[in-house]
């Protein structure tokens, strides 16, 4: 049932994705938070929703959510590519601008996006209110953070191999799990 969970995330994060490669800019980023709102309401299982929450014993866990989540961003980033057109071209356009950032600011930039959808869940989750996630994932997307999960869609709707990119990805899905687990080091349990 968990893997179905979590690739159903993937599914709803990917969707997110290609919502933001049709659109763009503010108006995409702002689309782009229907799949972080379908994974809270749905109860999927998102890494970067887990990664802050799960306990450190279960990583093999938290590794077949990302597994099943990445999955589920391959079909779609493979349907964005087949379609061609203006959304692969920023599919590429955004792949071209993270391997160029190299890999101590793309850590960077995944930290950011991992602390900010963490506090957004972990809001979400204690005060039932839609909100932050609804303003915190344009928020990650207009600071220029990067999201393990969702950049698998442009990764693969680029469709551009780099070696680069075997770099890029363990990076930024490292940071995500560090930012995500912030909240976990500077806030104490009773908060």
């Amino acid at each position: 049932m968990n893997n179905r969970k979590s690739f159903f995330a993937g599914i709803l994060i990917g969707l997110g994705a290609c919502g933001f490669l049709a659109l763009g800019g503010l108006p995409g980023a702002i689309i782009f938070a229907f799949g972080l709102i379908g994974v809270v309401l749905s109860g999927s299982l998102l890494y970067t929703g887990r990664a802050g929450v799960m306990p450190l014993n279960e990583t093999g866990q938290l590794v077949l959510i990302w597994l099943f989540n990445i999955l589920a961003c391959i079909l779609l980033g493979l349907l964005m590519m087949s379609l061609g057109g203006e959304p692969v071209e920023r599919a590429q356009a955004a792949v071209a601008g993270r391997l160029a950032q190299g890999p101590w600011r793309s850590f960077l930039r995944a930290v950011g996006c991992g602390l900010i959808i963490d506090i957004a869940v972990w809001l979400y989750r204690t005060t039932k209110n839609i909100l932050p996630v609804l303003f915190g994932v344009p928020l990650f997307i207009v600071c220029g953070f990067y999201h393990s999960i969702a950049d698998v869609v442009y990764l693969v709707a680029a469709w551009q191999w780099s070696p680069d990119i075997l770099w890029y990805y363990p990076v930024i899905v490292l940071g995500n799990y560090v930012g995500c687990n912030i909240r976990r080091i500077v806030l104490p349990k009773e908060i």
